[in-house]
């Protein structure tokens, strides 16, 4: 069992593995020249972010592996949390390298870049459905005694499969402001990390841990005005990190409710996109949602600091959820 000392040191070497990397880093995406572009139609006061190095997700899945590496904490599950991170951060990185180095906008094919992510997802859920002592059954929150399960049985691989995609393009969509991806998922991260402990999953706790000091370190160049950018290599690993996570201690149906960002960003996209073809109007003044409420007058640390006070409650909800 992990105490939380051991949880505190894990997170302290992670933040601090990502505060000597981000000096490292950052001049050499300068030097690659592997600038962020800014959409003309967003927010104009975004257009001054032009330039900004991306790809600085490395950093982070650079602290995290080593942190996880050398825990002492390996097992089964670990590996499969940092062959999440890594696989998903591989499709991130392959989307960012095409479009900021070849130059060509559009990164990855859309059909390209999910089929990557079902691959990996798919692998994710067989996994868990072979190693879980509960097969295919998932935690129903707020729920008690012997109804508390929902067993999928043939529907859990496909079912996991799409929390997996979809959490990492809900944190993807979310990656849009300084500081926002990361810190609302640090604190998603830390939520994991109790439930980890008290529940006996020590090499979780210890993967949560690493994940958490990495976004913290990220913090200190990542927030506003941002110094670099996670960019889709970064968010496309949290995401998947996040997801595998909450699904190897069976609380896949948790992640709606700790990452309701995700869940509202991504929601906002589809409800637009919706709306507009049927109707030929939208429904915000701009998605994904935290532009809308940029469009809406908000300072942009405004609507960072509002999104993660909303995700801090949430999760305080999630530990009510837990039975």
């Amino acid at each position: 069992m992990i105490q939380y000392s051991q949880l505190v040191v894990t997170i302290v070497i992670a933040f601090f593995i990502t505060l000597i990397l981000g000096p490292i880093a950052i001049p050499l995406l300068h030097r690659l020249k592997v600038g962020q572009s800014i959409r003309d139609e967003g927010p104009k006061s975004h257009m001054s972010k032009s330039g900004t190095p991306t790809m600085g997700g490395l950093i982070m899945i650079a602290a995290i592996s080593i942190t996880a590496l050398t825990s002492g904490m390996l097992n089964k599950d670990l590996y499969m949390i940092l062959f999440a991170t890594i696989g998903f951060g591989l499709i991130g990185f392959v989307d960012d390298f095409i479009k900021v180095v070849l130059k060509r906008n559009l990164g990855l094919r859309a059909y390209q870049k999910l089929l990557g992510q079902i691959v990996v997802a798919v692998l994710i859920a067989l996994y868990q459905a072979n190693a879980s002592i509960s097969g295919t059954k998932i935690l129903i929150p707020f729920v008690e005694g012997a109804g508390k399960y929902l067993d999928l049985g043939l529907l859990y691989v496909p079912f996991i499969a799409f929390v997996v995609v979809a959490t990492a393009n809900g944190v993807n969509l979310t990656d849009g402001l300084d500081g926002l991806a990361a810190g609302v998922t640090l604190i998603i991260s830390s939520f994991f990390s109790l439930v980890a402990m008290n529940w006996g999953y020590p090499s979780i706790a210890v993967f949560c841990g690493a994940l958490t000091g990495a976004c913290l370190g990220f913090l200190r160049f990542n927030a506003h005005p941002a110094k670099v950018f996670m960019g889709d290599t970064g968010s496309m690993a949290l995401g998947g990190a996040i997801a595998t996570i909450a699904i190897l201690m069976n609380l896949t149906l948790f992640i709606p409710i700790v990452g309701g960002i995700y869940f509202a960003e991504a929601l906002s996209v589809m409800m637009q996109v919706a709306s507009f073809k049927l109707t030929g109007k939208r429904i915000f003044k701009m998605s994904p949602l935290h532009h809308h409420f940029e469009l809406s007058g908000w300072k942009e640390t405004k609507v960072v600091v509002v999104f993660w006070s909303v995700t801090l409650l949430l999760c305080i909800v999630g530990l009510f959820g837990l039975n």
